[in-house]
């Protein structure tokens, strides 16, 4: 298993769990690494202290999945490594507190303003225009960053 420190163009840094150098070269090359963060693709790897994973002889399995990445948000700045949990801490909350509404998040937020529906915490897509009109409505609305993790299971 190899643990390599990975970094996008967006400077976000991020561990890519291998099963060989070879595995990290494919998966770049057909496309299926991405940042966490922000999607973008353009993934290259840093310099990282070489880490072993192995049974401890204890009876303890290794984490080894046959070839899938697993990546997480760390970085090496401890700044910006807390800012990244906090902000996937708080998407988690929104993800689990709230009812995915979809394109029909503006009908939806004029229908709860206007009592036509009950009231519930909902999130969705809207246009900045249709968010604007929500707000000058007077109907509270906070936009998100939609960052890739939020697709997914947020680990």
């Amino acid at each position: 298993m190899k643990v390599l420190n990975l970094q996008c163009a967006h400077q976000h840094e991020f561990e890519g769990w291998f099963a060989s150098e070879d595995d990290y070269a494919s998966q770049l090359a057909r496309g299926l690494l991405s940042c966490p963060m922000c999607g973008d693709e353009h993934v290259e790897k840093k310099l990282s202290a070489p880490r072993l994973n192995l049974r401890t002889g204890r009876g303890d399995e290794t984490a080894a999945s046959g070839g899938t990445v697993a990546l997480s948000n760390h970085a090496t700045n401890p700044e910006l490594a807390a800012l990244q949990a906090r902000m996937l801490q708080a998407l988690r909350e929104v993800m689990a507190n709230t009812e995915d509404v979809g394109d029909r998040f503006a009908a939806e937020a004029r229908a709860m303003h206007h009592g036509e529906t009950e009231h519930r915490q909902i999130r969705g897509q809207a246009s900045a225009r249709e968010a604007l009109e929500l707000l000058e409505e007077g109907i509270d609305v906070v936009p998100l960053p939609m960052i890739p993790a939020t697709k997914e299971t947020l680990q």
